[in-house]
């Protein structure tokens, strides 16, 4: 028997399976219904009322005959249910529609032109799209202080439109509730506890509120001014290195399908922009691997603490720091591959280039804005005080540079990154997608411990945009088999709760790998606006399209790695040296700072 059930939207008759309400039916169909407040991997929240739609709900009476009852309904919190007759769009729902638009518009601060949300503003386009020229409604005169506290992300009171996006998705996602809503009537608003600075609060920079956010109320910091102005300076020499998650999303800003590799592209715009030492981030992925493989192996043959936790992800860290901090011995203590290169870099660079350390200008453009949080460290600062990573920009920030130069990126003839830090494999670019590290860690740890070549290099199991993955990984290490169970986990809420099963003996794992972000760094705060599943599956198959035809697909096998441990890091992974120059420490964290 079929599970297929039919209603009608605009007399287009549309079937339907699984769909949660009336806005999903009707995307199907090619029908764009408005609304703010939805997301289809939050929680049904229904607060804008922008997607109300005439419903004609079937019934039967007594005599068994079919009449319908029409009322007006919130598309994202109406089941759809077979039979339905459904209109998106009346004269009277085009003028309620109108009505709140220029209502929100009223309470709002419209300086689109200055707006970081300018082009991608939903606010913006749902008024365009109703013909909202004009508002009738007094406009609020007594503007909110910004917020520009955290060093990854700016709140702006007077552009935020109450639809909850960025509140549910800090519960729901990260299980951080950094903000929530406060006040009640007029008076409502969005912000910390005790309506504080952000920066103060337990957030954990991931930005994923600005990712949802449908106006500028929470937008990502732009460090893009601080970029131009080194670049302008002929007493710096900038060098800029590049996350493997931004070139999979980059060309979404230029019309290209998303998950197109657009690595050559990118460096070619970046030397048309000024950029004369370009740099790929997958050199230290790949060095990542050397060092968290041999820590991992330590452990294990050692009796160290396990399960161990990777740490590339800085708003795990930070989360880690703050709600389980009795866990920070279980981390990795190897740096993130931003927080290694630059460090590396600023050692080893201004010799290569014929500068001076001081005059060396490190940029990192990543898809992250907890890089930004990151980078600010004290821990990551020169003897000196400077910082080893000057400016990080973000995805969509490279795409305004970019435009702004008048380039046309899609008509670019590919370059290359420069070498040696150029040079990265494969394992180090699928670092971007949630499984990627542990994956790239497990090739390396099956041929360090078995001792023997490793041909199929594709550990399927750890795959995937599932929020928990579990493997179980069988090696024969001096002739006795040893399992090794492993975990990949996005999103801190199901991190946490991953850690409480560990705790309570619930799960037996001894290498997790954490992620905040959907699927990974492919959906950093910091890429394109207007992130779906669908656009994360295609970053994510885009990711493993292009591991799977690479021509060097193993960290270890990355033959500039292995130069540089010799020239610089001691000889081999661990060493004093990579210790100094490529491992961290963690701090108890206060829950409100």
């Amino acid at each position: 028997m079929s599970d297929v059930k039919k209603l009608t939207v605009n007399g287009i008759e549309v079937e339907f399976t699984t769909e949660r309400n009336i806005l999903e039916v009707a995307r199907k169909a090619g029908i764009k219904i408005p609304t703010f407040c939805y997301q289809s991997e939050l929680s049904i929240y229904g607060a804008c009322r922008m997607c109300v739609c005439e419903v004609a709900t079937p019934a039967k009476d007594r005599e068994g005959n079919v009449t319908y009852r029409t009322m007006l309904m919130a598309a994202c919190s109406t089941a759809p249910m077979d039979g339905m007759i459904v209109k998106t769009d009346t004269a009277d729902i085009r003028a309620m529609r109108k009505v709140a638009v220029e209502l929100l518009l009223a309470n709002h601060t419209v300086d689109c032109p200055n707006c970081v949300r300018s082009a991608d503003c939903e606010l913006q386009d749902v008024a365009r799209r109703l013909g909202v020229t004009k508002v009738r409604y007094r406009q609020n005169d007594k503007p909110q202080p910004i917020d520009d506290s955290s060093p990854s992300i700016v709140r702006d009171p007077n552009k935020c439109i109450l639809c909850g996006n960025c509140v549910r998705v800090c519960r729901e996602l990260q299980g951080v509730s950094a903000i929530d809503f406060e006040n009640r009537g007029s008076n409502a608003k969005v912000a910390p506890a005790f309506d504080g600075k952000l920066n103060d609060s337990a957030c954990v920079n991931c930005g994923q509120c600005a990712a949802v956010c449908p106006t500028g109320a929470i937008t990502v910091k732009q460090d893009i001014q601080k970029v131009w102005d080194a670049l302008y300076d002929k007493t710096k020499t900038v060098a800029i290195q590049i996350a493997p998650a931004v070139r999979m999303a980059l060309g979404e800003e230029f019309g290209l399908a998303p998950g197109t590799n657009v690595e050559g592209k990118m460096v070619a715009a970046l030397r048309l922009m000024g950029f004369q030492h370009i740099y790929d981030t997958n050199f230290t992925a790949d060095l990542t691997i050397w060092e968290e493989a041999t820590e991992f192996k330590n452990r294990v043959l050692n009796g160290g603490v396990l399960p161990m936790f990777t740490s590339c992800c800085p708003a795990w860290v930070k989360y880690a720091e703050t709600f389980c901090p009795d866990m920070l011995p279980n981390l990795s203590t190897c740096r993130s591959p931003q927080a290694m290169f630059s460090s590396l870099a600023k050692k080893v660079l201004p010799a290569e280039l014929g500068c001076e350390q001081k005059d060396l200008f490190m940029v990192s453009i990543m898809p992250c804005t907890a890089k930004k949080m990151e980078a600010g460290l004290e821990k990551f600062n020169e003897e000196d005080g400077t910082p080893e990573t000057d400016a990080v920009i973000t995805t969509s920030e490279l795409a305004r540079m970019i435009k702004s130069m008048g380039i046309d990126f899609a008509a670019l003839e590919p370059s290359t990154f420069d070498k040696p830090l150029g040079f990265g494999t494969s394992a180090g670019l699928i670092f971007g997608t949630s499984g990627g590290v542990m994956e790239a860690a497990l090739r390396y740890a099956y041929e360090d411990l078995t001792g023997t070549k490793l041909e199929d290099i594709n550990f399927t199991a750890v795959r995937g945009m599932d929020e928990v993955k579990t493997a179980s990984v069988t090696l024969n290490v001096n002739g006795q088999d040893v399992t090794v169970n492993v975990a990949v986990v996005y999103g801190l809420r199901k991190a946490g709760e991953l850690v409480k099963k560990i705790k309570a003996g619930e799960m037996d794992v001894q290498f997790v790998e954490v992620m905040a972000c959907p699927g990974g760094c492919i959906s950093g705060a910091g890429q394109p606006i207007g992130v779906t599943r669908a656009k994360r599956v295609a970053r994510q198959d885009g990711t493993y399209a292009t591991d799977a035809t690479a021509a060097v697909q193993k960290s270890q096998d990355n033959t500039t790695v292995a130069d540089c441990y010799q020239a610089t890091l001691g000889g081999q992974p661990n060493s004093h040296e990579a210790h100094h120059l490529l491992h961290t420490i963690y701090v108890k964290r206060d829950i409100v700072k």
